[in-house]
């Protein structure tokens, strides 16, 4: 063979390698599952027709809770503001407590989910809301877009905006597997949801939270924040319907236009390929406990629906113990990725794979320096330092937290036990506040007059006009 052979073919083999090699990477790439993440905002846990709520309409929702895999408490772990959202999206995608961080954001220098994705081969997509979120780490995504919050809300069509582009998205080829994070805007209020979607549902038919009251019991500190403006005081049944008329009514209108997401999903051949997330940000009272924000740590308010469905998850459900800021180290451990040290996250994967049963025998929950809880498998403790209050609930026989058990000397070992948890809690967290106070406020809520509840509102509204005249 001559020399001129001999270099043609040692040319032709090493072509053949490298061929080879971007061959198998592909292969690799093309094996790892595209994740969808769907990511509500003030979606209470109990808002699911396959999850136990026989009213609500929400087919395409149910399709992914019956195919895949539920968790059954899943929770926000709390907030240092008001908008509980703030601080629920920065640990989701920094997979670290809110004690971490100095000021409202997470520092997107540190690991966060998007740069995890992207080293592990996925093309990472953001759209959603912009107000309150995590801005600083949504520019670590290859692609990321914003809503018009309070527009996208009132359109009547809710979540249409994020699908549609989402869609156009998925007609785009790609080399690489995506990671679709969609943060929609709703059903956080002001809720507007075209006539066909009010229609579903008869308002008079539409039954109260089992825990409804007029008015909370006593004062916790965050009675008269914007959320809790939104009705009057005492909330009335028929203003408590009026509201989960509309509520019920922009969730169904979202899970139609996530269906048609689906649809698409399964028109461009990569359903079978997607492992689907649904969850959000934290939940909604809603009328339950007099209230009706997410400023409290009752159930409904941090607890949120959690759902995972795809190639390679199981059929199930899980009452483990886990947070929303899990999911990051969990997608990182179910695409084969390295989980970045540091997280205070802890992957659920294990639960999901049927090795573990959980990951965590307890769970705290915080809110401002006004409230705490610590619950396990069936006792929860929440605590108001504020005002030196307790309950304890148990959440087997009493999910609904409506009977105090505090001050019941049969239950205090339970309640002794908790706060030791607690303060455990609150040094794994990097938690300082108090949990007593030497000069406790009055417990007493008291009702707010119509006087003084325009003098509560008009300060925000001559703020607003007030920024409005600032020169840029």
């Amino acid at each position: 063979m001559s020399i001129h052979h001999r270099v043609y073919f040692s040319c032709f083999f090493s072509l053949c390698l490298i061929f080879s090699f971007i061959s198998a990477v592909d292969a690799a790439q093309k094996q790892k599952p595209n994740v969808l993440f769907l990511f509500t905002d003030d979606q209470r846990a109990d808002t699911i027709h396959a999850l136990g709520n026989p009213l609500i309409q929400t087919p395409h929702l149910d399709e992914l809770a019956r195919s895949g895999f539920v968790f059954n408490n899943a929770y926000c772990l709390g907030s240092n503001s008001g908008a509980v959202c703030v601080c629920s999206r920065n640990m989701l995608l920094s997979g670290r407590t809110y004690f971490r961080w100095t000021g409202r954001f997470a520092s997107a220098k540190k690991p966060n989910f998007p740069e995890s994705m992207k080293k592990a081969g996925y093309q990472t997509y953001h759209h959603g809301k912009k107000g309150n979120t995590a801005v600083e780490i949504h520019k670590r995504f290859d692609q990321s877009k914003y809503l018009n919050d309070q527009q996208a809300r009132l359109l009547g069509q809710p979540g249409k905006e994020i699908v549609d582009n989402a869609i156009q998205y998925l007609k785009t080829k790609q080399d690489k597997p995506f990671f679709m994070y969609l943060a929609f805007a709703c059903p956080h209020d002001p809720r507007v949801a075209d006539q066909e979607y009010l229609d579903l549902y008869r308002r008079e038919k539409i039954t109260l939270p089992k825990n409804y009251l007029p008015l909370h019991p006593f004062n916790n500190g965050e009675q008269l924040v914007r959320d809790e403006l939104l009705a009057g005081f005492p909330r009335s049944k028929s203003e408590v319907r009026k509201h989960l008329h509309d509520y019920y009514a922009d969730i169904t209108g979202l899970d139609g236009h996530i269906g048609r997401l689906l649809k698409a999903l399964k028109e461009s051949g990569e359903y079978d390929n997607t492992v689907i997330i649904f969850s959000s940000d934290h939940g909604l009272a809603m009328g339950s406990h007099g209230l009706m924000g997410k400023q409290s740590l009752y159930e409904h308010s941090m607890k949120s629906p959690l759902i995972f469905s795809g190639p390679g998850i199981p059929h199930g459900s899980s009452d483990a113990l886990v947070y929303l800021y899990d999911i990051f180290p969990t997608v990182c451990e179910m695409v084969g990725t390295e989980v970045p040290s540091g997280l205070d996250a802890d992957s659920f994967w294990p639960v999901v794979t049927g090795k573990q049963s959980q990951i965590r025998d307890t769970l705290f929950t915080s809110y401002k320096e006004g409230q705490r809880s610590v619950r396990d498998k069936r006792w929860k403790l929440i605590t108001y330092p504020q005002i030196n209050k307790s309950q304890l609930f148990d959440l087997q026989n009493d999910p609904d937290e409506t009977i105090n058990l505090f001050d019941q000397s049969a239950c205090q070992t339970h309640s002794e036990r908790l706060l030791a948890k607690m303060k455990d809690w609150q040094k794994k967290v990097g938690d300082t506040s108090p949990l007593v106070s030497a000069t406790p406020q009055d417990a007493t809520f008291k009702v707010p007059t119509p006087a003084e509840l325009e003098k509560l509102k008009r300060p925000r509204k001559s703020k607003k006009k007030k920024n409005k005249k600032k020169p840029s």
